[in-house]
């Protein structure tokens, strides 16, 4: 017969037929073992929601709204009167692309 015997952060127990203690493990080891995986389930669950709530990508919003391409140095901008701006000051000396004739600085 096994008697259970906790010795500070022991574990072990006795055997009353050989008269010996059996090593068992830390305590300490065994309850943070558990609360450990519990706490990191916890936190990927929180995690999940987070990204869920999010919504979109502020990245990706960002990358889909630059649509006008610069012909000459292939820089990207947002809208067509930021496009001639550029176009106006950096390349003062190329001719100016037909879409932007029209537009207002």
């Amino acid at each position: 017969m096994l008697l259970p015997v906790q010795s500070g952060f022991l574990l072990v127990n006795f055997d009353l037929k050989t008269n010996i203690f059996i090593y068992t493990g830390l305590a300490s080891d065994m309850a943070r073992g558990h609360q450990k995986f519990q706490s990191q389930q916890k936190n990927a669950k929180k995690q999940a929601d987070i990204k869920k709530s999010k919504g979109h990508d502020q990245k990706a919003a960002a990358k889909a709204a630059l649509v006008y391409t610069c012909t000459v140095c292939r820089t990207q901008m947002p809208d067509p009167k930021t496009f001639k701006q550029h176009f106006e000051s950096k390349h003062p000396k190329s001719s100016m692309p037909p879409e932007l004739v029209s537009v207002e600085a």
